[in-house]
């Protein structure tokens, strides 16, 4: 009987926390535990921390839980001859560090670095600002030369890559479709519901066609209504909206409770590395996702076929303006879009791929 394998996956969160994580590597678990793996999920991060590390202030308790990050590292890195693959997700500790990767490569057990947005542009949020000097979002150009093999979610993000290390390879982030699928929910309750599911920190991005929300109030009136999901404090009384708390229990029916999906993204350089997950979301629960034209989703969507991609609030305007007067329109789009995650972005689509880079980087040693 052939020996089990282990791989232990180096990351910030505990499992099930980071939709990141998950869509990058945790969903894939059972299927490598099914296949002779074992795997381990070695995080920093506790859920007593994540109330400390998001919120304004306590700084000397954020630094604690960093100094604690490198103790927690420091036991990976003694008993890291037990594992036969490192997988790295993004980065070792939350600082400007990069010694435990330099360990990790050193110690002969061959080192996977994953990365799943354009981490070498700085993005800090406006609670943790005051701190960002500790960051170094250029570490990156260390780390990858590191290591035996790279993955990433697009092509944005290999071409970074391979300019460090030429063993790169594009895995998708992925969806469960076997978890996120169509619900019916108790029916049509007369109006069309326009969707958008994020966070307080990505607000902005729904906002950025609020001109177009306001036309289309005009032109349709009560026939139509928006949900807001993930951001509880958002309201906009001029369109109704009181935004919806996320709730992981209820994540499928939160992504059912509307008809149409909508993903405004400005152009530059950090958006381009977006993996498209919100869209890939939208879709697998067969609602139209109609998204700009940025970065991934460019691959994602063939337009008019499995989804649209829109630029310019007129064009905006003009589809969503077909899809609400469309319920047949919605519901082929919808299904082409399941289909598309079904065949390319599923886990079940990808999980062989996974697998079969990782007994091949085991097998080189």
């Amino acid at each position: 009987m052939d020996r089990i394998k282990k791989i232990l996956f180096v990351a910030h969160h505990r499992l099930d926390r980071s939709p990141g994580q998950r869509y990058r590597f945790e969903q894939y678990f059972s299927y490598l535990n099914e296949n002779g793996f074992s795997c381990e999920l070695a995080n920093i991060i506790s859920e007593k921390d994540d109330e400390i590390l998001y919120n304004s202030y306590n700084y000397f308790k954020k630094g604690w839980i960093a100094l604690n990050a490198y103790r927690k590292r420091y036991l990976n890195y003694k008993n890291i001859k037990n594992y036969d693959l490192i997988v790295l997700y993004r980065e070792a500790v939350l600082t400007r560090s990069i010694v435990f990767e330099k360990l990790f490569a050193n110690s002969g057990v061959p080192l996977v670095f994953d990365f799943d947005d354009a981490i070498w542009i700085k993005d800090v949020s406006n609670v943790n600002r005051t701190l960002s000097f500790l960051k170094n979002e250029k570490k990156i150009e260390k780390i990858l030369p590191l290591c035996a093999h790279v993955t990433c979610g697009n092509q944005y993000l290999r071409d970074y890559a391979i300019q460090f290390n030429k063993n790169v390879t594009i895995l998708p982030s992925t969806v469960n479709t076997d978890l996120y699928k169509p619900m019916n929910l108790n029916g049509y309750s007369g109006k069309v519901k326009i969707g958008w599911v994020g966070s307080h920190t990505t607000i902005k991005h729904f906002q950025k066609i609020i001109n177009v929300y306001r036309r289309l109030k005009d032109a349709y009136k009560e026939k139509i209504s928006f949900k807001v999901i993930g951001d509880p404090n958002y309201e906009n009384l001029e369109l109704d909206i009181v935004g919806v708390p996320w709730d992981n229990d209820k994540e499928v029916e939160l992504f059912n409770s509307f008809d149409i999906g909508v993903m405004p993204l400005p152009r530059d350089n950090w958006t381009e590395g977006k993996c498209g997950m919100k869209g890939l979301l939208y879709m697998s629960t067969g609602k139209p996702a109609v998204v700009s034209d940025v970065g991934a989703n460019n691959t994602i969507i063939k337009d008019g076929e499995n989804g649209f991609l829109c630029k310019g609030e007129d064009h905006w305007f003009k589809v969503l303006s077909e899809l609400i007067e469309n319920a047949q329109l919605r519901k082929q789009i919808g299904e082409n879009g399941r289909k598309t995650v079904v065949d390319k972005y599923s886990t079940i689509s990808q999980r062989d791929n996974y697998l079969n880079l990782y007994l091949s980087l085991i097998n080189k040693q």
